[in-house]
């Protein structure tokens, strides 16, 4: 039996529930459209700052944030479109932003889907008319989010999109990474190292970006909590990036559709026709280990 319904607390909040596998996930509009909570089985998914969370002036730490229409950061926070400059800050704008319930179902899936459209505050950093509708569907132990960016502009709109999922995890040495990929670039040094499988957790901070992925699924088995998790993500998502600070009680892993500062170098960015809309998607999958 699946449902949506909704409580009001700081932000209104929309919780959707699939009663036979024993899942909840619940959405923030208001707040970037962020996925806030995805449990199954009684088994806390995402990790969250609830108490950066409360304060509206501070970026989300958690959940599942949405970055459009640029992933990662640029060069002092600058790009140059038709000969003019204008400024975006990390990750973009949507994470930021109120978003609008436009659509819920509990037939087949419990579902929501949100939208976003261009309006002054965004055309200042971005000189672009769009439209974003982003569904989030719970099914089992499964998580599929379904993506539509639609160009409302009378010209080429260059962007890239990406999701940030913070990953709950107790003791990181335990584990196991399934990325389809040999190296990676380290953003710290901007050098290249091949990949053996798994990370150094000494270090105060890991932040790599793997660039040539052999297939568009990606696992990570949590040893000490006995679960696997499955990331598939389609062909748009050309980047995966892995980043974890030390001492944090999370893990991030986020399909990219194109590179930090893409807006400036064209590398893997999305060209949308006037008129036109791209569709992606990516599915979240748990499986518990006997």
């Amino acid at each position: 039996m699946f449902a949506v319904t909704t409580e009001q607390r700081q932000y209104k909040t929309y919780i959707l529930t699939d009663q036979n596998s024993s899942a909840c996930l619940e959405v923030v509009p208001e707040r970037g459209g962020i996925i806030t909570r995805w449990q199954v089985q009684n088994q806390e998914l995402l990790y969250l700052d609830a108490e950066r969370f409360s304060h509206p002036e501070q970026t989300v730490r958690g959940g599942v944030p949405i970055l459009f229409p640029i992933c990662g950061n640029l060069p002092n926070n600058l790009y140059t479109y038709g000969g003019q400059q204008y400024s975006l800050k990390q990750h973009g704008f949507a994470r930021d932003l109120p978003w609008q319930v436009i659509d819920q179902a509990s037939q087949d899936a419990a579902s929501i889907t949100l939208q976003l459209v261009s309006n002054e505050q965004t055309r200042q950093s971005y000189p672009f008319d769009f439209q974003l509708n982003f569904t989030y569907q719970l099914q089992g132990h499964s998580l599929i989010l379904q993506q539509r960016h639609t160009n409302r502009s009378d010209q080429p709109m260059p962007f890239s999109t990406g999701l940030h999922p913070y990953f709950l995890v107790g003791d990181k040495t335990q584990l196991q990474f399934e990325i389809p990929a040999v190296q990676f670039q380290d953003q710290q040094t901007q050098t290249l190292h091949p990949f053996t499988g798994n990370f150094d957790f000494d270090r105060d901070e890991i932040d790599v970006a793997f660039r040539q992925l052999g297939q568009q699924s990606t696992r990570v088995t949590d040893h000490q909590r006995r679960l696997r998790l499955t990331l598939d993500y389609d062909a748009t998502y050309s980047t995966l990036v892995f980043w974890t600070i030390n001492g944090k009680d999370y893990y991030c892993l986020e399909p990219w559709s194109g590179p930090r500062n893409a807006l400036n170098t064209g590398e893997n960015l999305v060209q949308l026709e006037a008129g036109a809309t791209l569709e992606t998607s990516v599915r979240l999958n748990v499986e518990f280990l006997r």
